[in-house]
C-alpha cells in the first residue's frame, strides 16, 4: 500500500513523505509546498534549485509555491510579493489512502498579524491527490457576509534538460501581457525559448504540453482561464535569490492561475477550487 509519514528536514522544516507503488512525493507544511513528485519508473515532474537551502520563513525556489491571496506585487509595495501563504505554516488536516492513491488536505489559519494583509473571513485549503499523476487544488471559501476578491497562482517549476530544446504547446487563440505590454494575441500554438519569457496568459485553453528532451509533460487546469509562463533567462538569473546563474537552462514555470480578467470575486458562502494536474504523457 505504501506509507505516509511526517519527517523533519535538517534545517527544521516539517514535511510529509509519501511512498506508494505509484509515486513518491514530499510536501512541506511551510507554504503547503510540494517540492518532489516522481511517478514510479519515470523522471521527477518538479524542479528545485540546488541553491535553495530550505530555510524556515523563506519559500522554496522550486516545486509548487502557493501565491495567495495575491499574485505578483500587492498595491502596497511594502507587502510580500505573491502574498504570504507560501511562507506560513499550514496544518495537515487529513490523510487518506484509497487504492494506492494518497489524498492530503492542509489548511491555513490566518494569524492576527496576517489580518493586516487579509482581514476577510475566508477558509483556504490545499488538496493533493497523488497517483502516477499529481493533482493539486487550492480551495477558497468566502465565509464573510460581503464579496471578497483575490488573485492566486500555483507557481509550478518544471524540470527541463535543455531550455533551448523546449517547445511549449497549447497556446493558440489566447492573449498575453509581457513586461507590462499587451495584450497580444497568440496566433501560434507553440512557444519557443531564446530569451527571458514572462507572459501572463488569459483566455487560455485548459491543457498545455511541455515537449522536453525527456518526454512530454501534460499540464491541465480547472476553474482557471489564465496562466503564467516564465523563464528568467541569463540576466535575471543573476539577480534572483536561491537560484544558480545557469538554472534557467533546466527549468520553466507554467502556473495555473486566476489573474487579470480571470481574478476571483467570491460571493458570501461561495467556494472556488483552482486545480492543476501534471503527468508524463506516455
Amino acid at each position: 500500500m505504501g506509507s505516509v509519514t511526517t519527517k523533519k528536514h535538517s534545517n527544521g522544516l516539517e514535511y510529509v513523505d509519501v511512498n506508494t507503488p505509484l509515486c513518491k512525493a514530499r510536501i512541506f507544511l511551510q507554504g503547503a509546498q510540494i517540492d518532489l513528485f516522481q511517478p514510479v519508473g519515470k523522471a521527477p515532474l518538479l524542479w528545485v534549485s540546488s541553491a535553495d537551502d530550505y530555510q524556515p520563513g523563506t519559500g522554496i525556489r522550486g516545486g509548487i509555491p502557493v501565491c495567495w491571496p495575491w499574485f505578483g506585487m500587492s498595491d502596497n509595495p511594502d507587502w510580500p510579493q505573491h502574498g504570504f501563504a507560501r511562507t506560513r505554516l499550514w496544518a495537515l488536516e487529513s490523510v487518506q489512502m484509497k487504492n494506492q492513491a494518497v489524498e492530503l488536505k492542509l489548511t491555513l489559519k490566518i494569524s492576527e498579524a496576517d489580518k493586516l494583509y487579509w482581514p476577510h473571513d475566508t477558509r483556504v485549503e490545499m488538496l493533493f491527490t497523488l497517483t502516477d499523476t499529481l493533482t493539486v487544488s487550492l480551495k477558497n471559501t468566502n465565509l464573510a457576509s460581503y464579496p471578497v476578491s483575490l488573485t492566486q497562482a500555483l507557481h509550478t517549476y518544471f524540470p527541463i534538460t535543455d531550455i533551448h530544446q523546449l517547445k511549449a504547446t497549447g497556446f493558440k487563440g489566447s492573449k498575453y501581457i509581457e513586461f507590462g505590454e499587451g495584450p497580444f494575441k497568440q496566433n501560434d500554438d507553440e512557444v519557443l525559448f531564446d530569451k527571458e519569457t514572462d507572459r501572463v496568459y488569459t483566455q487560455l485553453a485548459d491543457v498545455q504540453e511541455l515537449h522536453t528532451p525527456d518526454g512530454i509533460i501534460e499540464v491541465s487546469r480547472e476553474n482557471s482561464h489564465s496562466a503564467v509562463l516564465w523563464n528568467p533567462w541569463i540576466d535575471k538569473s543573476q539577480r534572483l535569490s536561491r537560484f544558480n546563474s545557469d538554472d534557467y537552462q533546466t527549468m520553466v514555470c507554467l502556473e495555473a492561475a486566476n489573474v487579470q480578467e480571470d481574478k476571483l470575486t467570491l460571493a458570501p458562502d461561495e467556494t472556488h477550487v483552482l486545480t492543476t494536474k501534471i503527468s508524463w504523457k506516455n
